[in-house]
């Protein structure tokens, strides 16, 4: 896959499906990891945090998922290479974890509210993957 400029554009929603994978942040952690590639640029995004959950979840390593990345020419591909190096039927688990996290619980985290000052505008109870669009 090309390398992507998140300078030039945002990363996928982190709702976004995969190709055929319905598994909250992977498309956006594809995104993210096609930045670093060579001639990408990830900007001011980051792996760590909800894409580092997402693959420590998974049990998927972070630089194997960027080397797929780099190989595979659709996204079929890697939703494919995910599922063989996951276990699906954790994947309704991991869904349910990113929406219980909620803004309210960071709310009085300065660094958070910093990096996100969006969240002032946002009830509480709203998810952190929602926050991120």
């Amino acid at each position: 896959m090309k390398p992507l400029d998140l300078t030039k554009q945002p990363p996928r929603s982190p709702r976004a499906p995969l190709a055929h994978l319905d598994l909250l942040m992977a498309a956006r952690t594809v995104d993210k990891l096609r930045a670093t590639l060579p001639g990408g640029n990830i900007g001011t995004y980051q792996i760590t945090g909800f894409s580092s959950s997402l693959l420590n979840r998974l049990g998927v390593v972070e630089h194997q998922l960027r080397e797929a990345i780099e190989r595979a020419s659709s996204d079929a591909e890697i939703a494919d290479w995910i599922v063989a190096r996951s276990d699906p039927s954790k994947y309704s688990e991991i869904n349910a974890w990113f929406e219980e996290q909620k803004i309210g619980e960071r709310i009085d985290d300065e660094a958070f509210v910093a990096r996100y000052p969006i969240v002032r505008e946002l009830s509480a109870d709203t998810a952190r993957i929602d926050m991120l669009d």
